[in-house]
């Protein structure tokens, strides 16, 4: 059964929505700008075959898939998809993504692995003690912004930041998620 349900999957989609905006309206007006007029009048846009079909596949801890689409060198897109319905899309360019789908944690690495799991929430701000043994320090900094450092033997390891979206790393085979809601889980492989 899916952790997916309907209010969330709203938030979801607004921020997934707005962050995928962003990433395609503004190289999608350029191309539109640079092509001829001529061609714009008639022609219909074709799309490679390589970004039509995913990549690859994965199943997800919940029963929802995944589906990765290849966009370039350690650049990688996924839809979450349930019952054919997209409920959330992360994009991992040059740096891990990870987001919190109702207690699922998803995180989509920069060369397109992704690793999913569930529980071990923790509610920030505060300190809390992570499967490896490490701490996340969890700070607000304002409405739907938090940070994490990941601490180990007095050392920042790593460090997130959900800024009105979430964030997620791959940290040598410990994933962490951080929410903008100030939730926070780790999973070790």
């Amino acid at each position: 059964m899916s952790m997916w349900r309907a209010p969330r999957r709203a938030t979801l989609r607004a921020v997934a929505g707005t962050i995928l905006t962003a990433v395609l309206v503004a190289p999608a007006a350029s191309a539109v700008a640079a092509t001829p007029a001529a061609q714009r009048a008639g022609a219909t846009a074709t799309v490679a075959p390589a970004a039509a079909s995913p990549w690859r596949t994965v199943k997800l801890v919940d029963g929802s898939t995944g589906k990765i689409y290849k966009l370039g060198a350690h650049h990688y897109r996924m839809e979450i998809v349930y019952r054919g319905e997209v409920y959330a899309r992360l994009e991992a360019n040059q740096h891990d993504a990870g987001v919190d789908g109702n207690g699922m944690y998803v995180v989509l690495t920069l060369d397109g692995k992704v690793h999913s799991w569930t529980g071990g929430t923790h509610q920030g701000p505060g300190s809390f003690r992570l499967p490896d043994g490490s701490t996340a320090v969890v700070t607000r900094v304002g409405l739907g912004h938090y940070r994490a450092q990941i601490v180990y033997r007095g050392e920042v390891y790593a460090r997130l930041e959900a800024n009105q979206h979430d964030a997620g790393v791959d940290g040598n085979g410990m994933f962490v998620v951080l929410s903008m809601g100030g939730q926070i889980s780790a999973s070790v492989r």
